[in-house]
């Protein structure tokens, strides 16, 4: 056995002993969780593991849950661990109307020894460039802008700009799974992260990124939340199937009937800006006839839509196994990237 991995069958299995830092990009949904509960199913102790959680729409509420936040704070919270948070200013809706401008700069905490500290970083001086329309129904990054912009690039800035990593070794995991799509099945499980610089000539960073459970059938994603009795976010227990944007480009009938239900005035604005950019997020139709063709969750109801639009978040994060229900959601609609 390496002092580095364990190969079991296909898979690989980092140690996590072997790491100054263990980081776990945690968006609250069902997959990110699972990898938090996996590293404490395997012995970490939970100070040790960071919660890194990306505000999509930068703290003013456009296609995100409001109370997701807040949600992931809880979850921290009741896990013993540390959370920080990252953004781009503006969220997804500044760089949607991007118009002749550069991107906007990131945020994220950082630890000190006196404590977290926001840092700001870049925007401004790069390539002017024009958007006004909303990120492609695609895989490809290029054109589904916001998981580049919002998540992916702001989790590279945060590594590469925070001195706590220069030296380090950092193990960084994110919860995709190869049931999710054909797309996801081809990644890897273990490699070097993006901002890995293990050959640095100034200085070193070495990271790298695992994904847990990329082999895992959704059944046991579910199984290990149930162990640890963490009760969903509120949208799967309306419903929803999986945990990205409220208003996810790559929502069904179904799911923008189910937004219009609980967020109405989100709903048209979003279709006003279709209206605008005379371009709908799915080619083939606007999100007024996605919705009109649908039927909401049969799981939104008063009190969850008010939990779920709060900035904060007052439900219950943990209970016992006689507590705990499989939410609606549950192996329900997941459209996501093909």
């Amino acid at each position: 056995m390496s002092d580095l991995i364990e190969r079991m069958g296909a898979g690989v299995v980092p140690h996590p002993s072997t790491y100054d830092h263990i980081i776990v990009a945690f968006s609250g949904g069902k997959d990110s969780l699972a990898c938090v509960l996996h590293l404490l199913d395997l012995g970490v102790d939970p100070a040790f593991i960071e919660l890194w959680h990306h505000d999509i729409d930068g703290g003013n509420a456009f296609m995100d849950w409001p109370c997701t936040p807040a949600y992931c704070n809880a979850v921290a919270e009741t896990l013993d661990m540390t959370i920080l948070h990252s953004w781009k200013h503006g969220g997804f809706k500044r760089e949607m109307l991007r118009d002749g401008s550069a991107t906007a700069p990131v945020s994220f905490q950082r630890l000190t020894a006196d404590g977290d500290i926001v840092v700001e970083t870049g925007g401004g001086t790069g390539k002017a460039g024009t958007r006004l329309k909303f990120p492609q129904v695609s895989a490809d990054l290029k054109v589904r802008w916001c998981s580049a912009y919002l998540k992916i690039d702001v989790a590279d800035i945060a590594l590469k700009n925070d001195p706590r990593f220069r030296g380090k070794r950092t193990l960084f995991l994110t919860g995709e799974r190869a049931q999710e799509s054909p797309s996801r099945a081809k990644y890897q499980t273990f490699e070097p992260h993006r901002s890995d610089l293990r050959n640095g000539k100034r200085y070193q960073r070495h990271i790298d990124h695992w994904r847990p459970v990329h082999a895992w059938r959704e059944e046991r994603v579910w199984e290990l939340i149930e162990k640890f009795g963490i009760v969903a976010h509120p949208a799967y227990r309306m419903g929803w199937g999986r945990l990205s944007c409220m208003s996810c480009i790559f929502g069904n009938a179904n799911q923008w009937a189910s937004v219009r239900a609980v967020a109405p005035e989100r709903f048209e604005e979003i279709a006003r800006f279709e209206e605008t950019f005379d371009m709908t997020i799915q080619r083939k139709s606007s999100i007024r006839q996605l919705a009109d063709r649908g039927t909401p969750y049969i799981g939104v109801s008063r009190e969850l839509v008010e939990l779920a639009m709060a900035k904060t978040y007052a439900g219950p994060i943990q209970v016992s196994s006689s507590e705990w229900h499989l939410p609606l959601g549950a192996f329900g609609e997941s459209n996501g990237p093909t």
